[in-house]
């Protein structure tokens, strides 16, 4: 009814919700991909991306960074740690970096990503678009708690922070992760040398930086 108070588009809150109304294209602009980076706090996910980032744009790519912080801090705002708001958190992040894959982006994720279904969950929406690489940054709890400059492992390990990763909370390796870099064993500049590489191999980005 036209007066109706109440009308369908006056009731799209809670479960009422309409995702598919709106024109949705099925073009696909080729090129894009999505470099997921996954590990423990600390491990070194995001020194390494900001590494990686810059090379790319160099080589002529569209580079879109999804950083865990910066994502809590926007898109995930007021989500908490369970395991819960973990999953909503990274299936937030997987969507995104789908929809940038589409747009022909080089997408680049660090977050701990912990949960492995949730991780595949975030593969399945990309790869609809493009490919999806995971990296396993590889490091220690104890490594990383060293490396730790806000004291959040010593906290934690004190039972003073509940639901920590790698902690009191699992951290569930890849099985087959497509890189894996060993931060313990090499550093930084190192290890985003190894995932350029291979994204090269996979012939992903121009082997040569254009003039």
């Amino acid at each position: 009814m036209p007066n109706d108070p109440t009308s369908r588009s006056e009731q799209r809150n809670g479960d009422d919700i309409y995702p598919h109304e709106h024109p949705e294209s099925d073009r696909v602009r080729g090129g894009g991909f999505t470099l997921w980076f996954t590990g423990l706090s600390g491990s070194g996910k995001t020194t390494i991306a900001h590494l990686i980032g810059p090379e790319l744009d160099r080589r002529g790519l569209i580079v879109e960074y999804l950083d865990g912080d910066s994502v809590r801090m926007h898109l995930s705002k007021g989500l908490g740690f369970s395991k819960e708001d973990r999953d909503t958190n990274i299936e937030r992040v997987g969507w995104v970096a789908s929809r940038l894959t589409r747009q022909g982006a080089a997408v680049i994720t660090a977050a701990i990503s912990p949960y492995e279904e949730t991780r595949r969950k975030a593969r399945a929406m990309v790869e609809q678009y493009g490919r999806f690489i995971e990296v396993f940054v590889q490091a220690s709890v104890d490594e990383c708690a060293r490396r730790d400059v806000k004291g959040l492992y010593q906290k934690a390990f004190a039972g003073e922070i509940k639901g920590f990763t790698g902690v009191d909370d699992p951290y569930e390796e890849p099985e087959n992760a497509e890189i894996v870099v060993d931060t313990e064993g090499q550093g930084p500049e190192e290890s985003a040398a190894v995932v350029v590489a291979k994204l090269e191999e996979l012939g992903l980005i121009p082997a040569t930086v254009r003039a």
